[in-house]
Order: structure tokens, then C-alpha cells, then sequence
């Protein structure tokens, strides 16, 4: 099968701007994206899209987008093979540096630095790479949570490639359960938790949802980070209550500047009370505790 990637070349405050427009607009259709900067000396950045099927419905849906965001960037067809999409937009990514986190892939392991929590991510089917706005954001909120509190244990809820799980194992040395909806997901989580050396800490798991025995056996937890979506999160509000720790902290992201007091006012009427919130990139990541 091939596919078609629609792109256009602009600045790197542009294209981050399409790009966060773009998630939002097209969560649910499952087209990968990618920024990759092409001139660094003259700002140029090229943001991307990959997609099958009925390119020009794509196409005029994405042209919609562009017009609403008044972009005038023209924007460009190719055919490509059937390619790792990941992969490609991971060769043109730079390490990521979130408070004391780096997160790399192999070939800038050159780049670590004496104090870095390292963090080597390689291409895999999962999302959660730290170059998203969420993740970087959760990997912030998680250092200074652990520096305050250090939690006994923590759950990383739809861990996706387990960057965030990896972390709290490197940076707390506690025991951490990741899991996730997605076998492929926790595959891929399993193999970065084994590169990284903490698999004598990090559990991983498919589950669906909270009643699964995992949870029950691995629970309470003092620490539970989840960077999912607003909606689902919303919706197991009630449920993080059981699988918290009286005292205990929750991490959210996966949630737009514009849905952050729904979200809160959730966590409000189930008794848990909001300590900040940091924003990034459009996206923001919220602390609350029980």
C-alpha cells in the first residue's frame, strides 16, 4: 500500500501552531503527523501529514483547516512508499530536554550529560516520544511531584512507549505498573522498559480498564500519571478515587488548554483538589491530589 504525505514548508511558530491545530481537528482519524526542521539558519520548518484512502477528501479537509488558521502556505502532495512513519519523524527529531530528563534516541547518546535522567526511545508503534507537548510537560510536573513527595509507588496510565514510566523508575527508584488498552503499545513499552534497564521496576500490562487484577495486586498507588485524553479522563474520575492513595497525586495531560476546567471540575466533585497547572505548547498538564 502506498500512501500520500500532504506538507508545507513555514516557520517553526507556524508550524507548531498548524501542527497542535491539526491533533486536535484530527484525533480521531488516525493520520500521523511530523515538524521537522529543514533551515535552521532561515526558520524553516516542514510540517507533515500521512494518509490513504480518498486523498482529496483529506486533502480538502486539511486546505479547510489552513484557511481557518489563515495560513497561506501552499500546501503539497507526494506519493510515498508504505513506510514506519514513526521512524522517519523520529530521524529528524533533536533530543528532548524536560527539567533533568533527556530523551534521545541511539544515535545522540553522544550528546547525555553527566547529571541527565537518559532516556533512549527508539521507534515503535506507541505513542509518547517526549517531543510532545503533554509528555514533555508530564515528565516536568512528574520531577518536581517526586522531589516534594516521594511517592512509594506510582501508576502510569496508558503508558503508550513508557517514557513517563522509565522516568519514574530512574528518577525515584519505585516500583511503577504501565499499562495500556494496546498490546502493540505495551510491547513496545516492554522492549524501552528493557533498554533502559528498569524492567526489575516497571511492570507492564494491557488493561482495559480498572478491573483488571492488576491493578488490585499492584494498588493503591501514591503516584498515578496518566496522559491520555480529556474525555476518558473525565470518565474515570470516580475510579481514580479507589486506586489512589489518600494523600496521593494525580498527573493528567492529554488535555487542551480549552478542556482544562472541565477536566478539573471533575476531579473537584470527586473530592481531589488542584495544586497547578502547567501549560505547553497549547496543551497543559495538571497536579491534583486526593
Amino acid at each position: 500500500m502506498t500512501q500520500t504525505r500532504l506538507y508545507l514548508t513555514t516557520s517553526k511558530a507556524e508550524a507548531e501552531r498548524i501542527f497542535a491545530a491539526m491533533e486536535s481537528a484530527f484525533e480521531d482519524d488516525g493520520w500521523p503527523f511530523s515538524v521537522l526542521e529543514v533551515d535552521e539558519d532561515r526558520d524553516i520548518h516542514e510540517i507533515s501529514l500521512y494518509a490513504d484512502g480518498d486523498i482529496d477528501a483529506v486533502e480538502a479537509q486539511v486546505l479547510a483547516l489552513l484557511t481557518a488558521l489563515a495560513v497561506d502556505k501552499p500546501l503539497e502532495r507526494e506519493t510515498v512508499p508504505d513506510i514506519d512513519w514513526v521512524a522517519r519523524s523520529l530521524e529528524g527529531l533533536k533530543p528532548v530536554r524536560a527539567g533533568r530528563f533527556f530523551v534521545h534516541g541511539a544515535h545522540d547518546r553522544d550528546q547525555i550529560k553527566p547529571d541527565d535522567i537518559a532516556i533512549e526511545i527508539e521507534a515503535g508503534l506507541a505513542f509518547g516520544t517526549g517531543h510532545h507537548g503533554t509528555t514533555a510537560g508530564c515528565l516536568e510536573m512528574l520531577e518536581s511531584v517526586v522531589a516534594s513527595e516521594h511517592p512509594r509507588n506510582a501508576l502510569d496510565l496508558g503508558t503508550g512507549s513508557a517514557v513517563l514510566a522509565i522516568a519514574l523508575a530512574r528518577l525515584a527508584a519505585i516500583p511503577v505498573l504501565a499499562t495500556d488498552i494496546d498490546p502493540v503499545a505495551i510491547e513496545v513499552a516492554t522492549a524501552n522498559v528493557q533498554l533502559n534497564g528498569v524492567p526489575d521496576l516497571v511492570e507492564t500490562a494491557t488493561a482495559t480498564g480498572f478491573d483488571h487484577p492488576v491493578f488490585e495486586r499492584s494498588g493503591p498507588f501514591a503516584l498515578i500519571v496518566a496522559n491520555i485524553l480529556a474525555g476518558p479522563l473525565i470518565e474515570i474520575a470516580p475510579e481514580m478515587v479507589v486506586h489512589l492513595e489518600p494523600g496521593g497525586s494525580l498527573v493528567l495531560s492529554g488535555i487542551l488548554d480549552r478542556q482544562h476546567d472541565a477536566v478539573v471540575a471533575a476531579y473537584i466533585a470527586q473530592g481531589f483538589r488542584h495544586i497547578r497547572t502547567l501549560h505547553l505548547e497549547g496543551w497543559v498538564t495538571i497536579h491534583l491530589k486526593r
